[in-house]
């Protein structure tokens, strides 16, 4: 199994480095910030590229704006492996589309913004919750819903959860792995040696490692994560749950760490650019300007992040997540309600 981190320099792309705890879902809030305080000719390039981006036509699917106080954005990513390289360092765990057939959604957030105020929440749904699929139909685990296609998971999203879906925006394996690489990898914080044998993650020592795009995948997929503690390894056991806690948080670093390299830097923008439109899909009316100039003052402070209260069970044979009854209060803010008390 390849290591994943060292101490030396024959991996220079996950140095060793001292800061923040991080994780990583979908980059796509991170590349919002970049653009948010370009300016000048620099912007209007940017502008023009974006308005390139590769659209998916859900727009029959999604909520009308109307008089909502809430603009929710469905963040999805994809097990897509369209576009993977037999030459690729993960190859051997991800395969290729004909390995691994069908459609399935990895990670499904809610990113909410509040209208009147900017401040800016991302829900996490977990692929095995136990749903009507397109809100109507029989009930399976969420991940089901996206094998039908991005607007039965649009549907199943605003009828099952009854949480309204504004803007679509969907990044596969490929495209996660290049926007980690273009904005120079991601750090991440480890206590104990760390790994999970399914999806390749090895780290044999404790501390703080930038991780490249195909080891911040290993660490997002990790859905059998094991820490080195007191002697022998244990098994996180919280599988969809803990791997959803971990992408958040990658969210949360990734989004203040390019906001700050960016900031420096602005051109790295380009890079991000071109590795957002490789692998992304958006709905027709995504303005992702917009969306940067909205969530750049709050990137300081952090996204306040919100997690489902489920309960496991096994249904039909399958093992899958049940909502709690504590969920109607998230859920109802994230239809434009209070904050959860």
């Amino acid at each position: 199994m390849d290591v994943l981190v060292e101490y030396d320099e024959r991996r220079p792309a996950a140095r060793r480095s001292h800061g923040r705890v991080g994780r990583v879902a979908t980059s796509i809030v991170a590349f919002a910030v970049t653009a948010g305080g370009l300016g000048g000719a620099l912007a209007r390039s940017v502008e023009t590229r974006i308005g390139a981006l590769p659209r998916v036509d859900v727009a029959g699917a999604l909520d009308p704006m109307g008089d909502s106080p809430v603009e929710n954005y469905l963040l999805v990513g994809s097990d897509s492996r369209a576009g993977a390289d037999p030459d690729d360092r993960d190859f051997g765990s991800i395969g290729d589309d004909n390995q691994t057939t069908g459609r399935r959604s990895d990670t499904v957030m809610v990113l909410r913004i509040d209208r009147s105020t900017n401040a800016a929440a991302v829900l996490s749904l977990p692929r095995d919750l136990w749903v009507p699929i397109g809100g109507d139909g029989p009930k399976n685990r969420l991940n089901a819903a996206y094998s039908e296609g991005p607007e039965v998971l649009v549907a199943t999203v605003r009828r099952s959860l009854g949480i309204p879906v504004h803007h679509y925006v969907e990044v596969g394996f490929q495209g996660f792995k290049q926007l980690v690489d273009a904005v120079g990898g991601v750090e991440v914080c480890f206590l104990h040696p760390t790994r999970d044998a399914n999806t390749g993650l090895d780290v044999e020592f404790p501390g703080c490692w930038v991780l490249d795009g195909v080891q911040g995948l290993q660490y997002a997929r990790s859905r059998y994560y094991e820490e080195f503690r007191d002697g022998e390894w244990r098994l996180d056991g919280t599988a969809d749950i803990g791997r959803i806690g971990r992408q958040q948080a990658f969210v949360d670093i990734a989004a203040r760490q390019v906001a700050e390299a960016t900031a420096a830097n602005p051109f790295r923008v380009g890079r991000v650019l071109d590795a957002l439109a490789s692998a992304t899909l958006v709905d027709p009316s995504f303005d992702l300007l917009e969306l940067a100039r909205r969530l750049r003052p709050v990137v300081a402070d952090g996204v306040v992040r919100y997690t489902l209260p489920v309960d496991g069970d096994e249904i039909d044979g399958k093992s899958v997540l049940v909502l709690r009854n504590e969920a109607l209060a998230v859920i109802s803010f994230f239809q434009g309600g209070p904050v959860p008390s």
